[in-house]
């Protein structure tokens, strides 16, 4: 189908809550490369917001999915499922925690763990019910958490907000201030994503932690972005120095197929049967694509791969800043990398898609996001470098709007 015919059907039928979006429509990939209806070819740096991973079409990724498919998809949760098990065995093997709840995406893990600070409390008899969160942070689109996202943004059109969520500075003495006897948890990224790929400092984090310890609250750390090895380690609370009580999964785990999970301690864990659930979390489809992409994480070193590439992009995008003086900050964890302008960089994400280059803009819509399958190619940053030059050079040129 032409994509003049795909805007059109989607302009008719589909309820517009993304804009205007970039006129590409995609057919097929291979690797980090994507190709449109019309047959041209993209390099993928945005990995569909960091959930492809391992990129398009791996072909054990592909033969996994294909076996599955013609076995079976979905019995529900009357019934054992064998790869949920293997897979909630095999997150807690590779992991701190013990016990594992699988869901469909990361706003559904963290709604998990927020129902679960506020259930532990609940048995305990305590009235903690309250969740601190940062502002710039961003933890899903349900009404719990957009009102744990502490963006106004996307809080302004569904108020009031449910109770209870206090979006305070990224300040430890604020943080500190806003814990009372109420307070259930805290729960920050490491990296503020869709914030503008902000980096938390170790030594903030570590004071969070202390904190949380201090006040016997729960520490949950939202990895929905930065897990999987995206950040250069499996989990990036492990470059930290800390263990956190709960961490949500999502994105990268199932490398396109949707899943999430909430990992937790046991001695933490309350649900009791009823409490809690989901008809498609942990189906049988999701938990085997989720199982092999962390084999193949294993099996073809991803993570030492992450290391390596992330600093070569890195290193290329800060020369650029040299070049050109509206690019204020270039900084990231792994391969998150921000770019950050002097201006708003909503068309210049589009013009880069439209000469061969995808990305996204994040942080208040002045930084462009870098984020490529963990198994991205020094060649393949060559010549996204290559065509990102070309394209800041002419757009500085024509002039900005």
């Amino acid at each position: 189908m032409k994509i003049e015919e795909i805007i059109s059907l989607d302009k008719q039928y589909y309820i517009n809550v993304f804009g205007d979006r970039i006129p590409l429509a995609f057919e097929k990939g291979k690797g980090c490369i994507l190709y449109d209806t019309e047959g041209r070819e993209y390099l993928d740096f945005i990995s569909g917001i960091s959930v492809c991973n391992l990129g398009h079409g791996h072909p054990k990724f592909v033969e996994a999915l294909k076996d599955q498919v013609e076995k079976l998809l979905h019995t529900s949760s009357l019934f054992y499922i064998e790869n949920q098990a293997l897979l909630a065995k095999k997150l807690c093997e590779i992991s701190p925690f013990d016990r594992v709840f699988f869901c469909n995406s990361g706003a559904e893990a963290n709604e998990a763990a927020i129902k679960l600070a506020r259930n532990y409390f609940y048995k305990k008899g305590s009235s903690r019910y309250k969740i601190i969160t940062l502002l710039n942070s961003f933890h899903g689109r349900t009404l719990a958490t957009t009102a744990a996202t502490g963006q106004k943004k996307y809080q302004k059109p569904f108020e009031p907000m449910p109770e209870g969520f206090l979006n305070v500075e990224a300040d430890i003495d604020m943080i500190k201030e806003a814990i009372d006897d109420k307070t259930a948890a805290v729960m920050i990224e490491l990296v503020q994503a869709e914030g503008g790929i902000k980096v938390l400092e170790k030594e903030f984090v570590g004071k969070i932690y202390d904190l949380c310890k201090d006040n016997g609250i729960f520490f949950i750390i939202d990895e929905v972005q930065t897990g999987i090895g995206r950040c250069g380690s499996l989990f990036c609370f492990e470059q930290y120095g800390i263990v956190p009580d709960i961490i949500t999964l999502a994105k990268g785990l199932g490398n396109g197929i949707p899943i999430g999970a909430m990992l937790c301690k046991k001695e933490v864990t309350s649900f009791e049967p009823g409490e809690h659930g989901s008809t498609f979390g942990g189906n049988l489809l999701a938990t085997r694509a989720a199982l092999e992409v962390l084999n193949i994480i294993e099996e073809e070193n991803i993570i030492e791969n992450v290391n390596r590439m992330s600093s070569y992009l890195k290193q290329r995008l800060s020369e650029l800043k040299e070049t050109f003086n509206f690019i204020a900050d270039v900084r990231g964890l792994g391969l998150l990398i921000g770019v950050e302008f002097s201006f708003p960089v909503k068309d210049l994400v589009k013009e880069l898609a439209l000469n061969g280059l995808l990305t996204s803009s994040c942080g208040g819509g002045n930084v462009i996001r870098f984020a490529p399958p963990l198994i991205v190619e020094k060649h393949h940053i060559d010549r996204a470098i290559e065509i990102f030059k070309e394209v800041v050079k002419r757009y500085d040129n024509m002039g900005r709007a």
